[in-house]
């Protein structure tokens, strides 16, 4: 008797290599080629067992090894192969081991963690996950890590058990999962020489047309998006249209994140205050913890802020950024999603289509993680996929006429 596997939209001819499941009404048993088979069986093709990603944590604390490797071992995809009290032990356990990622603390004896992954992305660029601090002193360190190339960050665990450390370790699992699929090729960024020399260039954009009244940008991301967003904003001259955003980011960092825009850009940059008006030049970074939603006052603009509850499990939301900026500005809205685990803020740019607006999503290629981006991609979303260093030339090719 001659059997065919069948897979959604594929036929292929069976070999006796291949591993099946036999299903027959009401029994699942393992397939033999030396089994007789009716014809109302059913060849199920087994999906080959994924690759474990492999993880080294380095931590020169013996608690903190000992809680994320329990964390991190209990989930069956990933496999801890090592643990580093120190970056030269980290060096030499990457070279016998070749992790998938690393989980790395910022501060350590002998060398930092910032030392030792300024080396690391330079010398053997791999993905990482930085264990930080949360307190406004450690953000400026985190936020550097990001900038060196670090894919992403969590909070350092603390031994509190039940359903705190369970819902840490939903989080450090699903970042690690995610850091281990990251293009870390995608980490290149403009050189301040060439920011400058970009912002001289777009101001002949401003110099020569007209801003559209009442244009306004709305721009969303997550993993990945401190250094999109700082990309973007750092190509925008003093004339460009006001620009709302929501990043994916604690409470205690985005002082530290907004500050630190805004000393690299030509616009001003503000973490947001409720009531605040919005005016051109300037870019608007949601609080870590609250939604930030525009409201039309006349014809002004206007940041409210809220600690409603989280949209898509984060807050600040940019699902609810984007479906304010929608109701408030219309066809006179551009949103541009970014990089970015999940799919927060892809619906609401679909919203954003269909009112009129013009919609943006960023590319694969130039995305570290494209979850969000690659979401409103596949719902029709965008109207432009773009690479990151074509988005802020399109925002001021739409907002100037």
């Amino acid at each position: 008797m001659e059997f065919t596997e069948f897979v959604p939209d594929k036929f292929t001819a069976y070999t006796p290599s291949m591993e099946f499941t036999v299903f027959v009404p009401d029994k699942f048993t393992a397939y033999t080629p030396s089994m007789e088979l009716t014809q109302q069986a059913v060849l199920i093709l087994k999906e080959p067992t994924a690759k474990k990603v492999k993880v080294i944590i380095v931590d020169d604390s013996a608690l903190i090894r000992a809680l994320l490797n329990e964390v991190l071992a209990s989930d069956e995809r990933i496999d801890v192969v090592g643990c580093a009290c120190d970056p030269y032990e980290a060096r030499e356990l990457i070279k016998q081991r070749s992790p998938d990622v690393i989980t790395l603390d910022i501060e350590m004896p002998r060398m930092n963690g910032i030392a030792f992954l300024k080396n690391l992305m330079r010398l053997r660029p791999m993905p990482v996950v930085m264990i930080s601090t949360l307190t406004q002193e450690g953000a400026p360190a985190t936020l550097e890590a990001l900038e060196l190339g670090a894919v992403d960050f969590v909070p350092k665990p603390k031994d509190e058990g039940g359903a705190a450390l369970a819902r840490y370790a939903h989080v450090i699992i699903q970042k690690v999962l995610c850091a281990a699929t990251a293009n870390i090729s995608a980490r290149a960024e403009l050189s301040e020489d060439q920011s400058i020399q970009t912002r001289e260039e777009f101001k002949l954009i401003g110099s020569k047309n007209r801003l559209s009244p009442g244009f306004i940008c709305a721009i969303g991301a997550s993993t990945g998006g401190t250094e999109a967003i700082k990309e973007v904003v750092g190509a925008l001259p003093e004339c460009s249209p006001p620009v709302v955003a929501a990043q994916h980011i604690p409470a205690v960092f985005s002082t530290s994140f907004a500050r630190r825009l805004d000393q690299n850009s030509a616009v001003s940059v503000f973490e947001a205050e409720h009531g605040q008006k919005v005016e051109n030049g300037c870019v608007y970074i949601a609080p870590g913890d609250a939604h930030l939603r525009l409201k039309r006052v006349g014809e002004q603009y206007v940041c409210q802020l809220s600690q409603d509850d989280p949209i898509n499990r984060h807050r600040p939301s940019v699902e609810a950024l984007f479906d304010s900026v929608a109701q408030c500005a219309g066809s006179k809205a551009i949103g541009v999603l970014l990089t970015g685990m999940g799919s927060d803020g892809a619906q609401a740019l679909l919203r954003m289509k269909q009112i009129g607006a013009m919609t943006v999503a960023q590319d694969q290629d130039s995305s570290v993680v494209w979850g969000m981006p690659g979401a409103a991609v596949k719902l029709g979303a965008a109207d432009k996929i773009l690479s990151l260093d074509k988005v802020a030339r399109y925002i001021l090719t739409q907002a100037f006429h």
